[in-house]
């Protein structure tokens, strides 16, 4: 048996006035919170060689390697060589609807608007933190894994890519996704259930790059459903029983199953430029199956939840043996492939291509690129030349057939635009293989000589470096190609490395893996674009919490109850409080003469809108979107934030208020 902890912690950050970290558009800020975004850590520990793995799922865009760097320092103060960057792996789940601006490398600050300080801390806190609790709750217990297929989740964003790869490699699979989930289950030795890890691939993009409100997507609210059910009774966040549903290899796969529609037309734009008659490709869009966003994020999400349910009750086979793990930095600049006896090629320094600016059918670029470009531009090379300089001749040629639209390589200023030096990791859990790749692969690993193993890929770990296509996906020159910024060999280096990793924990030789070049960590100022926090005030007559708009006196399940409050900036309330929830909704007990908190922020059906007015005033709108079952009774909503005043030039204070909405009635249908 093991000794298992699992642990949950709050990360969202500030939901106001930060981008949000995903589709690359700046004009998609912050402006509220659908729900709370979780850092979920499990440690499994083989007490007979007392070694331990780690893995963590955050609900944030991708983990960083500023992210990973920051953690692992503060692991090493809390508990000295027991979290290293060998056996600990984070993982981000890929929501597109999480605060940016936790980077170091420049070219994620053009679009998230620099370095924010706020929104790395409350990520490398919130993991630190979940890290903690399940180090704190560990206990014996046993493992059981299980896997199945999900149906009607997922469609190729690139379908036109995956025809390009050979059809002997597309005979492997049944179609050109992945739809295979693995889950984790977890007990302890009274057969007492202490969490679940799923892993499947999916891109969280259900809600588009129209939505403001912070959220964690379609995974997120798998997660939500599962912790729900198994911590009865509890609100959103409290309770035991973690459920993470990670990311795999999503690289080219998409939840928006009814596939890419024009939408000033509604034709079909399913075509290998994902271009539209009518105003070309910022036109084309994929269609989630619900009415609306939060509607397909809701259907996706209870598509994920039913089969991990399903899998998790059934799972049998128990995960035994012993643990290892091993972990490499290399730089990705600079790797030589072995493609077989007589040829050898090289990897590329980072450049992104033509088609990275196209962007996808789940959201579309911002200028006239479209995707499968293989030609340059003189119009958009002209104006790269004079702000960025040109590619070297040297680094055009290793990424062809790429036309580049960023060599991020060779750009340096103020600090280097891409990492070079990236982690490669693999950590076993008796048969269990987690591979942890640095960003979004379109492919799936095989490795020679551990057929006994369950594999299964990570996503979006430890360092982001974009996509990594096949080679033959690689010449079709799509979004996800252009993404792939160590060139058309990129693949074959990590499958190499990850060979190697393999290799070392088959044969036991893990101590002998040269660590490589540890990466840089930058002396980065507070170099930000946001604005900077102002004071916050009120309408003439009116004080912090006031109700503005009344809700309704009478409601019914299914409607939605709206009130609006003299409200503040609610990055006031993130660098104060944690914990902090701005919403909940109460129920009036008569007995007792007491009100009881029945939904907090975290909750799916409620929305938390903050908007921004004149001279430091702002209106805070609270919606609760009835479900159906509610029971009826007497109900209110209440609001609590921060307004911040300043005390003189130099020193401003956050005072905390609240505000309460009128009481009113849900009947029964």
């Amino acid at each position: 048996s093991y000794l298992l902890g699992a642990g949950r912690a709050d990360c969202t950050g500030p939901v106001a006035e930060i981008p949000l970290m995903g589709y690359a558009n700046p004009d998609q800020v912050g402006g509220g919170l659908l729900t709370r975004l979780y850092s979920r850590a499990f440690i499994v520990e083989d007490p007979v060689e007392s070694r331990r793995v780690v893995f963590v799922s955050a609900d944030i865009g991708m983990v960083s390697q500023r992210v990973r760097l920051e953690v692992l320092e503060k692991l090493k103060s809390k508990y000295g060589n027991l979290y290293r960057q060998d056996n600990v792996i984070l993982s981000g789940t890929h929501t597109h609807s999480g605060p940016g601006g936790y980077f170091q490398y420049t070219l994620f600050w053009i679009t998230s608007k620099g370095l924010i300080r706020p929104s790395l801390k409350a990520i490398v806190n919130g993991i630190v933190k979940s890290i903690d609790i399940a180090h704190q709750n560990m206990k014996r217990g046993r493992l059981f894994i299980n896997r199945g297929t999900v149906e009607n989740s997922q469609i190729n964003r690139s379908p036109f890519s995956y025809l390009e790869n050979t059809a002997s490699e597309r005979s492997r699979y049944s179609s050109d996704t992945d739809k295979e989930m693995v889950i984790l289950k977890m007990v302890d030795r009274n057969g007492e259930e202490l969490g679940l890890i799923s892993w499947f691939a999916v891109h969280p993009v259900s809600m588009n790059n129209t939505n403001h409100l912070v959220n964690s997507d379609n995974m997120g609210y798998a997660s939500y459903l599962f912790e729900q059910e198994k911590n009865k009774g509890m609100l959103p966040g409290e309770g035991s029983f973690v459920a993470a549903f990670a990311s795999s290899n999503l690289g080219d796969v998409s939840p928006n199953t009814k596939g890419p529609f024009c939408v000033n037309t509604g034709e079909s734009c399913n075509n290998p430029q994902s271009t539209c008659p009518v105003g070309g490709a910022t036109m084309c869009m994929a269609m989630g199956p619900g009415s609306d966003m939060f509607d397909s994020t809701r259907i996706i999400g209870q598509n994920i939840y039913l089969k991990a349910r399903e899998l998790y009750e059934k799972a049998s086979q128990e995960v035994k043996g012993p643990l290892s793990s091993a972990h490499q930095w290399v730089n990705m600049s600079d790797v030589s492939v072995e493609l077989n006896a007589t040829h050898t090629v090289k990897t590329c320094k980072p450049a992104l291509g033509y088609s990275f600016a196209a962007g996808t059918i789940d959201g579309v670029g911002a200028f006239n690129f479209t995707q499968g470009s293989v030609e340059g531009d003189p119009f958009w090379d002209g104006i790269r030349d004079q702000l960025l300089g040109e590619p070297s001749n040297e680094t055009k040629a290793c990424h062809k057939p790429k036309p580049i639209l960023f060599s991020t390589g060779e750009m340096t200023w103020p600090h280097p635009w891409h990492p070079d030096i990236v982690d490669v990791q693999i950590a076993a859990i008796g048969s269990l293989a987690i591979v942890a790749v640095p960003g979004e692969f379109t492919y799936e690993f095989d490795f020679h000589g551990t057929a006994r193993m369950d594999v299964v890929i990570a996503g979006l770990c430890n360092v982001y470096t974009h996509y990594i296509t096949t080679y033959e996906e690689y010449q079709a020159q799509r979004y996800e190609a252009a993404s792939t910024i160590y060139g058309p060999h990129t693949l074959s280096a990590y499958i190499q490395l990850y060979r190697g990793l393999a290799k070392a924990i088959a044969t036991n030789t893990v101590q002998d893996l040269p660590r490589g070049p540890e990466p840089p960590l930058f002396n980065v100022g507070n170099l930000t674009l946001v604005p900077a926090l102002a004071a916050d005030r009120v309408p003439a007559n009116k004080t912090f919490g006031d109700v503005l708009q009344e809700v309704r006196q009478q409601y019914r399940a299914r409607e939605v109850a709206e009130v609006t409050f003299v409200g503040a900036n609610p990055r006031s309330s993130a660098e104060n409080a944690t914990e902090h929830n701005f919403l909940t909704v109460e129920r009036y007990t008569r007995t007792s003469d007491s009100w009881h908190v029945v939904r907090n922020d975290a909750s799916w059906d409620t929305r938390f809108y903050w908007t921004k007015g004149l001279f430091g005033r702002s209106n805070v709108t609270i919606e609760w979107h009835i479900p159906p079952g509610t029971e009826p009774g007497v109900y209110r909503i209440r609001y609590r934030g921060h307004y911040k005043k300043k005390l003189s030039i130099t020193h401003s204070v956050s005072i905390p208020f609240e505000g309460t909405s009128s009481a009113f009635e849900i009947t029964a249908l």
